[in-house]
C-alpha cells in the first residue's frame, strides 16, 4: 500500500464524520431561509442543533417501526424508548423538536456511528468483515441500557430492523421495506466497508458483492443497490489512481438515475447551488436524486473540500447522510481531511483509533 493510498483512504473516513457532524445543526431544514434565519454566518463549522426546528416531522414518524404513524398500529412495545433510544421516546411526540435535540458541536448522528461500529469489527489486519459479527455490535450500539450514541432520532430502517426484531425473525432477515429504503442513508456505513476490504486484498468485484449483501440488511432496494455498486467502483477508482486521472471524468462516469449528459450540464452551468440542489435536483433523501446532488458537488468543488461540504449543509434536506458521503469522495480525491475539524470532534479519538486499526492494519 503506498503513501498516497493510505493518506486517500484516511482523509476518506476522517471526512465521512466531519461531513456528518457540519451538517448536523440544519439536517432536514427544507426551507433554506430557515437555515439563513438559524445560522446567518453560514455553516462554517460545529454549531449546536437549534432548539426550533422549523421543517420536523419526527412528531409523525412511527415509534412502534419504520415509516410514519399508523391508527392501528397494536405494537406490544414501543421501538422507540423500550428497545431503542431508551429514555428519547418523549421528543418524538412534541412539534418542532429538532432530530438531533440536545447533541454539541462535534457530535455525529446515529448514521455515522454505525460506521464507526462497522470499523471496529475489522480493527485488525486478519480482520474481514463479517456479517453477523457486524449485527451482533450494531444490536448492541441500538439497544445499550446506557446511550452508546447521543442521538435522539432514529431513520425508519432502524425503527423497521428492530421492529422486524421483536417479532422474531433472525437479524439477517430484518431488513425492512418502506417508502424511504432506498435512501442516500443507506450508503454511510459503505466506504469503510470497501475501503477495508480492498486494502485487505479482496477483489473489487467481491467487495461489490459483499456491500451489496451488507446494504441488504438493513436497505434491500434494488435500485439502491446499483447506486451501491457505482459508489464502490468510485471508491475504488479514485483510491487506486494514478496522479494524472482526471477525476471528474470518474465521477460523471458514476451517475445513476441521471443521465451523464444532464449531471454533465448542471457542473457546467453557473447557477447557485441552492437552485440546483432544490430545484433540479431534490434536497431529500431519496436516492434518485441525493446521488446526482453528491456527484454534483463533487464535481464543482472537489478542490475546495471543506467549501463542498458547508454547501452540502446549506442547500438544506437530508444534508447529514449527503455530507458523509460527500466527505469520503473528497477525502479520496484530495488525500487530506476537510479544513482542520477532525480534532474537534467529540469521538475523534475512538474515531481515529478505528480509522488506524482499518486502514493501517497495525495488529
Amino acid at each position: 500500500m503506498t503513501d498516497n493510498v493510505s493518506s486517500r483512504a484516511i482523509a476518506a473516513l476522517r471526512n465521512l464524520f466531519i461531513g456528518d457532524s457540519l451538517a448536523m445543526p440544519v439536517h432536514w431544514f427544507y426551507n433554506v431561509h430557515d437555515i439563513d434565519r438559524a445560522f446567518p454566518d453560514g455553516i462554517t463549522t460545529f454549531e449546536t442543533p437549534p432548539e426550533f426546528h422549523p421543517s420536523s416531522i419526527m412528531s409523525l414518524h412511527s415509534t412502534s417501526g419504520g415509516g410514519r404513524k399508523r391508527a392501528d398500529s397494536q405494537a406490544p412495545r414501543e421501538i422507540v424508548g423500550d428497545v431503542i433510544l431508551k429514555g428519547k421516546q418523549s421528543y418524538w411526540n412534541r412539534p418542532n423538536v429538532h432530530y438531533h435535540q440536545g447533541m454539541q458541536p462535534g457530535d455525529n448522528t446515529l448514521n455515522a456511528y454505525c460506521a464507526l461500529t462497522l470499523m471496529q469489527t475489522m480493527d485488525a489486519p486478519d480482520k474481514h468483515y463479517d456479517r453477523d459479527t457486524f449485527l451482533q455490535a450494531y444490536i448492541r450500539l441500538m439497544t445499550a441500557e446506557i446511550p452508546a450514541h447521543p442521538d435522539t432520532y432514529a431513520e425508519s430502517y432502524h425503527r423497521g430492523f428492530f421492529a422486524n426484531l421483536e417479532k422474531g425473525l433472525p437479524p439477517h432477515k430484518c431488513g425492512a421495506v418502506t417508502h424511504d429504503t432506498p435512501s442516500i442513508g443507506g450508503l454511510v456505513t459503505i466506504a469503510p466497508l470497501a475501503i477495508g476490504e480492498r486494502l485487505r486484498g479482496l477483489s473489487l468485484a467481491d467487495t461489490r458483492k459483499l456491500c451489496r449483501s451488507h446494504l441488504a440488511l438493513t436497505h434491500p432496494d434494488n435500485f439502491l443497490a446499483d447506486v451501491c455498486d457505482a459508489y464502490v467502483e468510485l471508491i475504488d477508482a479514485l483510491l487506486f489512481r494514478d496522479d494524472d486521472t482526471n477525476v471528474q471524468e470518474l465521477l460523471l462516469k458514476a451517475t445513476r438515475g441521471l443521465s451523464r449528459r444532464e449531471l454533465t450540464k448542471l457542473v457546467e452551468s453557473n447557477r447557485p447551488e441552492r437552485e440546483v440542489i432544490g430545484r433540479e435536483l431534490s434536497t431529500a433523501c431519496y436516492i434518485t436524486d441525493a446521488w446526482p446532488a453528491v456527484l454534483y458537488l463533487a464535481c464543482k468543488h472537489h478542490q475546495e473540500p471543506l467549501r463542498a461540504l458547508q454547501i452540502n449543509a446549506e442547500v438544506g434536506g437530508d444534508s447529514v447522510h449527503r455530507g458523509a458521503v460527500l466527505g469520503v469522495l473528497l477525502g479520496l480525491i484530495n488525500g487530506e481531511e476537510a479544513g482542520n475539524l477532525f480534532a474537534r470532534l467529540t469521538e475523534q479519538t475512538s474515531i481515529n483509533r478505528a480509522i488506524e486499526g482499518l486502514v493501517l492494519m497495525k495488529s
